[in-house]
């Protein structure tokens, strides 16, 4: 992975670093699931390597789902628009739901999931997140599971994308601003990661 570490200006967080905080965010979960069923809803794609090592952690019944979201229309910058490009199929009526995001800086993907979700009439619905950006927010939202707090810079590694590379980085680092190429047109397609709030 020397090429893509050629374009990583700082490192955030180590693995170890990682590894024990989403032991601690799965203990804490497992410890207010007690005894309950719990339906984990991953949002696609950033979520992915978050949620695989969170659910080894966490001592509970549970189910996955997925959710893809589309809020970006250049790439780096959210348009505001949140659409559902692939739904949750399994009914959540009566059921304790926790929908994983990779990171909450806008607010504006996960508040319109919780209201969606919430319109199916869950017992529970709460947000577990890997990372947020609060200096980003656009909305109020409440994470209720949040691993750490990371300033407005373009993060990538560990599931968190840009241009769909970096995700399988060990750790989560900043981009050097001469790496990031901003795109016009298309849609970025799975309410990633290396957002920019700017």
């Amino acid at each position: 992975m020397a090429r893509l570490d050629d374009h990583i200006e700082k490192i955030l967080f180590q693995p170890d670093e990682l590894n024990v905080k989403v032991k601690e965010l799965g203990a804490q979960i497992s410890k207010d699931y007690k005894g309950k069923h719990i339906n984990i809803v991953v949002i696609l794609r950033g979520a992915f390597v978050f949620c695989a090592d969170l659910i080894r952690y966490i001592d509970a019944d549970i189910s996955v789902g997925f959710m893809v979201v589309s809020s970006y229309g250049g790439g780096t910058k959210t348009s505001g628009n949140v659409r559902i490009i692939k739904d949750l199929q399994k009914n959540i009526e009566g059921e304790d739901v926790i929908l994983v995001e990779d990171i909450v800086d806008t607010g504006l993907t996960i508040s319109h999931l919780k209201d969606l979700l919430s319109t199916r009439h869950p017992a529970s619905l709460k947000v577990c997140s890997l990372l947020s950006k609060p200096s980003c927010r656009r909305v109020d939202v409440i994470v209720d599971y949040l691993g750490f707090e990371v300033p407005d810079e373009f993060v990538v590694g560990y599931g968190l994308d840009y241009e769909q590379n970096y995700r399988q980085l060990p750790y989560i680092g900043v981009m050097k601003p001469s790496a990031i190429k901003v795109k016009h047109g298309g849609t970025k397609a799975d309410g990633s990661s290396t957002k920019d709030c700017s």
